[in-house]
């Protein structure tokens, strides 16, 4: 399999290939459509000077025409004997057929280089052909002469031709290297994110990337190592996940299998027994707690997950769930203040919000102590519902509130545990009113209170 860094160098080298063949093409188009004429006009102005010079002194005839051909020109010369005079260097190919020189004889004019046949990659212009020339009659003296002209290139580009020969050598001496080197700076970063995707596949998150480039490439590689941050922690959360749920359940299952132990004994005692059974009852609640709670914010995170939403009043539902929590209420003293105004409508879903209000009073009875109160209030507000769900309470630390919505969070672990507390409540509350597009923010001072602040648009 060929590597990508050996694809780069042969797509780089072959459009190096195929576009100098385009840009030839294409010059060579350029030459005979235009060059070509102006070429064959300007050799025919040479040829007529020459003319004239020659029936003016035709004598000297022979001398012109040779320091014609050391100037860098090829003549043919083609008398009415039939007799054929060449100066200057030999013409590769003496392809100029009778009748022509039998109408130049006549007077007639030949443009041999504008009527050259075109070739898609050959230039004319460097086709040493006698027929690729211009001619015309010449009358010197008693004789009359069919005269023919054209470039010598070789006089003309023999040395731009060593010249371009040896900078075209030159060239891809210097740029295949070189595009070895471009191409090695091109595809490096490429096999760095191979590679990075492997330690990644492996469980090793900890990747070193081309990130301070400003290109493509650099913006790549700074996304994927983003992604691997992202995917590190996800993986932390997963794993101290499991480990916590782990404890969840193995915590209540040893006191059940302990206290089970107790009760086959023989010689306990009917109040033990009731105690012990007593405790295997809440162990068993706690767990069964935990699994609907666990399915619940399974069911949240799914991505095909939709709340059923509707428009339903506020304030019977608030009633409603304060009506579940009466007799912790009544246990601890509690005072409620509820101020839902009775024509307040919430857009959502009404189980899914349910387990909002229920999740935060909850909470809010269980951590404040005895005789303190809550208020729960609601208004309408840049077409959201806003509700408002403040105790006063002692208050959470200000270095805890980032975490009170990680799940099995729980700030006073051992007194949570006792009062059966699993540490998820907060953690699904904030994914349902993040599902209602909705947003919750948490207050709180220290020797004051604490208050939950949830926003639910209206659609």
């Amino acid at each position: 399999m060929r590597s990508l860094y050996f694809r780069v160098f042969l797509i780089t080298l072959y459009t190096i290939i195929i576009s100098s063949f385009l840009g030839f093409y294409i010059a060579n188009v350029y030459y005979h459509c235009s060059l070509k004429p102006y070429q064959d006009a300007k050799l025919f102005e040479t040829v007529l000077h020459l003319k004239a010079h020659i029936e003016r002194h035709p004598e000297a005839m022979g001398d012109l025409l040779h320091t014609s051909a050391m100037l860098g020109y090829q003549l043919y010369a083609y008398d009415e004997a039939g007799n054929d005079y060449f100066y200057g260097r030999a013409f590769g190919k003496n392809d100029l057929s009778a009748d022509v020189k039998k109408s130049v004889l006549e007077g007639n004019e030949y443009h041999g280089v504008a009527e050259y046949p075109n070739k898609p990659f050959a230039s004319g212009y460097f086709d040493s052909h006698l027929s690729n020339s211009v001619g015309v009659h010449v009358t010197a003296g008693a004789e009359r002469y069919a005269l023919f002209l054209r470039h010598d290139s070789n006089v003309h580009f023999d040395e731009l031709r060593k010249f371009f020969l040896l900078m075209f050598v030159m060239t891809v001496l210097f740029s295949v290297p070189y595009f070895m080197l471009s191409t090695r700076y091109l595809v490096q970063p490429i096999i760095q994110l191979k590679e990075a995707t492997k330690r990644i596949a492996q469980g090793r998150y900890n990747l070193r990337l081309p990130t301070k480039r400003k290109d493509e490439i650099g913006q790549l590689a700074s996304h994927f190592q983003k992604m691997s941050l992202e995917l590190e922690r996800a993986d932390r959360r997963t794993k101290e996940f499991v480990a916590n749920v782990s404890h969840e359940i193995h915590s209540p299952l040893a006191s059940i299998q302990g206290y089970a132990d107790s009760l086959l004994g023989k010689d306990t005692e009917p109040d033990r027994i009731r105690q012990y059974a007593a405790i295997i009852g809440q162990e068993t609640r706690h767990l069964a707690t935990l699994s609907r709670q666990l399915l619940l914010l399974s069911m949240l995170e799914h991505p095909g997950h939709e709340p059923e939403k509707k428009s339903f009043p506020l304030q019977p539902q608030l009633r409603q769930t304060l009506q579940l929590l009466e007799w912790q209420l009544a246990e601890k003293e509690i005072a409620v203040r509820l101020l839902i105004p009775s024509g307040l409508h919430v857009y959502g879903d009404e189980v899914l919000l349910m387990q909002v209000w229920s999740n935060l009073l909850s909470n809010a009875v269980k951590h404040i102590p005895a005789g303190r109160s809550i208020q729960v209030q609601a208004h309408r507000e840049d077409g959201c519902c806003v509700m408002t769900i403040a105790d006063t309470g002692d208050g959470i630390p200000e270095e805890e509130l980032p975490l009170i919505y990680d799940r099995f969070y729980r700030g006073d672990k051992s007194r949570e545990r006792k009062s059966g507390s699993i540490g998820l409540g907060l953690s699904i509350v904030q994914h349902i009113v993040h599902q209602h597009g909705g947003t919750i923010e948490a207050q709180s001072r220290p020797g004051v209170g604490t208050t939950f602040v949830v926003r639910l648009p209206d659609e």
